[in-house]
């Protein structure tokens, strides 16, 4: 029996001929999603830009960075933020690391529930004297507690995701976290590498527009690789010590000032330095193909819930003693992101059988992650479903 995601899905399935969407078993949507046939009508258009503007080109990749973020400032409902560019978020959160002042405020709190670029660079900067503290995620009241507590005149920041990485919790506690951050004095870094295109936030109504935040265009985006961005406020003061020439673009020509080191007005002040644009026409043209499909935050919302719902039920469904595996955590749909968390010692192996048989998913320690997209099908999620309790 057909699903009302069906449609949808079926719709949008031709859009995606180079991937062959229609005919593959792409379950890593959470990771890496397929890509429209306008991307690469947007790298076509790089092509013919380049050859005929040679260094000029930097003029119209301009043009087609300003594109994605107004997409972004739609999404969040950001009208008077800025919005950073660079190829990844780690250079991002580097730069932006290197704002705070980590001699005298050498405290980071953070949770166990981050991503490798976040954990890993916070764990490498304890060599050199920086406190990350590890809080323990799995309780969105427990963690506020734990923030508040842990907040003193020695922390230079909180960062934390809003989607996590692992188990698609959605953190239910920003707005107050946020709150306290602010009567604390101390800068709030959100990830929300998985919130994108899945979960709507506007950043005015959930009182979060003095925050920063990380996202980025290789999954849910369908941007592809080297479009990230770093949000940071209006009146943000933080400058940092990590800075390339992009900063300061649109000064080249004047005369160096030994005694100073000036930021562009407006979004690039995290910025580092020479990149290819080619993944900003890319994405551009990704952007341009969502609007056509009537693909807004509520279509996508709606249909991400509706396929993790539905995978959920077949997963439940099929499922026994004796398994091995389980669900990673027993929130509701409206508590969820855009993927399935599977908990079983087996997992890499599990993943690994799988994509031997041509089903692509995802493995992170004792955790085997589903993750639909937009054009998946429910016959395609009980084919892929079938596929797993073989291989158990």
């Amino acid at each position: 029996m057909s699903q009302p995601f069906d449609h949808l899905a079926k719709d949008l399935q031709p859009h995606y001929s180079r991937f062959d969407v229609a005919n593959r078993l792409l379950f890593t949507g959470h990771s890496h999603q397929a890509w429209p046939d306008a991307a690469f009508e947007g790298m076509h258009e790089y092509e013919t830009t380049v050859a005929r503007d040679v260094d000029q080109k930097w003029i119209a990749a301009a043009e087609k960075t300003e594109i994605l973020r107004n997409y972004l400032r739609r999404y969040y409902d950001d009208p008077d933020g800025y919005w950073c560019r660079e190829q990844n978020t780690h250079v991002l959160m580097v730069s932006w690391l290197s704002s705070l002042d980590l001699v005298r405020k050498p405290v980071i709190l953070t949770t166990s529930g981050e991503f490798h670029s976040m954990s890993r660079q916070l764990r490498s900067l304890a060599k050199i004297g920086v406190e990350p503290v590890i809080l323990d995620h799995t309780e969105d009241e427990t963690l506020l507690q734990s923030i508040r507590s842990h907040l003193n005149n020695r922390v230079s920041a909180v960062m934390l995701s809003r989607i996590y990485f692992q188990t698609a919790e959605i953190q239910t506690r920003l707005t107050e976290i946020a709150a306290i951050c602010r009567d604390a004095g101390v800068p709030l870094m959100i990830d929300d590498y998985h919130g994108t295109n899945v979960v709507p936030l506007s950043l005015r109504e959930a009182g979060l527009e003095d925050c920063y935040l990380l996202i980025g265009g290789y999954k849910y985006l369908q941007w592809g690789e080297a479009n990230c961005f770093l949000r940071f406020p209006g009146n943000c003061s933080l400058t940092p010590l990590i800075t390339g020439w992009f900063a300061a673009f649109g000064s080249l020509d004047q005369p160096k000032d030994q005694n100073r080191i000036d930021f562009d007005e407006g979004d690039q002040k995290f910025a580092t330095a020479t990149y290819d644009p080619v993944s900003q026409f890319r994405a551009a043209s990704v952007v341009h193909f969502f609007d056509q499909q009537g693909l807004t935050p509520q279509v996508l919302e709606n249909q991400y819930r509706s396929q993790v719902q539905f995978l959920t039920e077949l997963f439940e469904g099929m499922n026994g003693p004796g398994s091995g595996i389980s669900r990673a955590h027993n929130r509701s749909p409206q508590q969820t992101g855009g993927f399935l968390s599977l908990r079983s010692d087996r997992a890499r192996e599990i993943r690994a059988t799988l994509l031997s048989k041509g089903v692509y998913t995802d493995a992170r320690n004792d955790l085997l992650r589903i993750g639909p997209a937009p054009y998946t099908t429910s016959e395609q999620c009980i084919q892929m479903m079938k596929e797993l309790f073989a291989v158990l």
